[in-house]
Formats: structure tokens, sequence, C-alpha cells
């Protein structure tokens, strides 16, 4: 907790007391305004701290920095609460204080709770669930985002998926993907004479060699959860075999596996792979000497979005 922090905490208890008792004191809600109008502790205003204005709403609540305030949030594991009265402290309120627990807490209590859905959970469930389904890849909303880069500079841009399928069972993950490699572009180019010179380069023998390996494609051999997985950070281990100029070698990385209300599938990763294992040593260093400016680092970096509806 920030050392700035000038917050005292009250109980689920306390804060009904003070409540029945009429005390005056100003009670925020710190949670999004939709989240609030479900589920909110009586007499409560709303500012969402997640909100860039957040300060802006508490002053609009009341113009005093001495005002008595009382914030809650979530849960007791969540840092929603506890982020509001950093701001607020660090913007010269006096007399801010923390409802222990947050909504759970109260509601565990037994105190009354109001809005349009009362009874819905104070704590949502913030790993992922995923419902059995075979999914097909969006290739128009999946792409890849690749980085090529040297001592002197860094080349990006995209290349995009031809099909795929994704499977979803009790958790586990299986399927494959193609791209198309003939649809790779160069961004940081655009507009240069030099970016069509690039993209014929990286489509040559030198590199993907797309005359004869039009695609490439990626199968999971092994898509597990994580221990740990939550919304918001990788929560799947992805192992599988990539083919790429005909070659085939294991290729893993961590993702980030969500399911949207539309029953989309979305997959993001960030991954290196050693091109040089696929044989595309053009500029490597461990295959050719005295190369000079032609020098182009082994590792390509790829940002991954996969839809699947």
């Amino acid at each position: 907790m920030n050392n700035t922090l000038k917050a005292q905490t009250l109980s689920p208890a306390e804060l009904n007391t003070w409540i029945a008792k009429k005390e005056p004191f100003l009670l925020i809600n710190v949670l999004p305004e939709d989240y609030c109008n479900k589920i909110h502790v009586p007499e409560s205003k709303n500012a969402c701290v997640f909100q860039v204005n957040f300060l802006d709403q508490v002053a609009a609540l009341t113009a005093e920095k001495n005002t008595k305030i009382v914030l809650y949030g979530s849960s007791a594991h969540t840092y929603d609460a506890v982020t509001a009265a950093e701001k607020l402290a660090r913007a010269s309120y006096q007399d801010v204080w923390i409802l222990q627990g947050g909504l759970e807490a109260w509601k565990a209590a037994g105190y009354p709770l109001q809005g349009t859905e009362s009874n819905l959970l104070c704590n949502p469930q913030t790993k992922l669930q995923l419902v059995d389904h075979t999914y097909k890849i969006d290739t128009e909303k999946s792409v890849l985002i690749w980085y090529g880069r040297n001592a002197n500079s860094t080349h990006y841009g995209t290349v995009g998926l031809a099909k795929g399928e994704l499977s979803v069972h009790t958790g586990d993950i299986s399927g494959n993907f193609t791209v198309n490699m003939e649809s790779i572009e160069d961004i940081n180019l655009a507009g240069d004479q030099l970016q069509p010179v690039l993209e014929h380069h990286l489509k040559s023998d030198d590199f993907f060699f797309t005359e004869l390996f039009p695609t490439a494609r990626f199968t999971i051999k092994e898509a597990k959860p994580l221990v740990e997985s939550y919304l918001t950070s990788p929560n799947y281990e992805i192992k599988g075999i990539l083919e790429l100029r005909g070659i085939q070698a294991p290729l893993s990385f961590l993702a980030t596996v969500s399911a949207t209300p539309e029953n989309q599938l979305r997959v993001e990763a960030h991954f290196d792979l050693d091109r040089t294992k696929w044989g595309v040593i053009y500029g490597s260093a461990r295959f050719f000497e005295h190369l000079g400016m032609h020098a182009v680092y082994d590792l390509l970096s790829f940002q991954m979005r996969l839809v699947a509806i």
C-alpha cells in the first residue's frame, strides 16, 4: 500500500451503524456505473476508480476536502477501494475510510443491498470458464503481427490467416490454423519505395519462399489452463508443431484465452521463434560471416490474435 495513503478502515457492522445513525459522511461505490446500478450499499453514490476522471467525479459529489468519505469496492481480494483511497489522499482529501471486505463482506454480514440485481454475486468469477464447443477461425478478424530486427532497425507488419479450427473440451483446447504466407505485408515502410522491395524479399527464397510454401500451419498438441489463470493475464500454455517452409519443429507459448458474450473464443499471445529452425537462415551469423549491414537477428517476434466463432 502506498505510504501516502491516509485511509482508515471500518467493518460492515460499523458502517451499518453509521448509516442507521445518519452520520454525516459520503459513501462511494468505486466500481463501474453499470455494476453499481446492479448492486450497491444503500445511500451509495458512484465514482468509478477505473475512469480517468475519477477525481472529478468525487469533486462533483463534494467540494470539501475534509468531508468524511467511505469507499468500497468488490471484495477483500481486489485493490479497487485501496487505489481510490490513494488517489484521494494524493488529492489532499483528509478523512477517507475503506469498508473492510467491500461488497462481498457487506453481503456476507446480511446487510441490505439495493439495485436491479441485488442478489448478484459480489465477487464475480474472474477466472476463465470455457464452454465445450468447436469454433471456426474468423480470418477477417484474426491476424499475426510480426517484428524483424537487425542492429540498426526494426521492421514490422502483418500476415493473415487462411483457415483454422479450435475445439474446447473440458477446458483443454485442440485444433490448428493455417497462415497465408503470401499475404505478408510490411507496415513501418508504408508509402516508402522500399516497402515493396522488402515485401518481395520476405516472400523470396531468402526468407519464407512463398512460391513453394504459400502457407504455414500450426497444430496444437497440448493446450491446458495454467493453475493460476485470470482473464487479463496469460492463462494457457499452448504446445504444438509449426510447419514452415516444409519443416516441422515444436513451438510453445503462453496465451491469454477469453470467451465473449457473443460466444466467440479469442486467443492472444506474444512469442518469439528462432527462424533458423525452419530453414530461414538469411543474414544469420550462425551460418554466414562478414555480413556487415546484411546481418539479421535470428529471432522473429509475433503478436497473435485469433478470433474464432
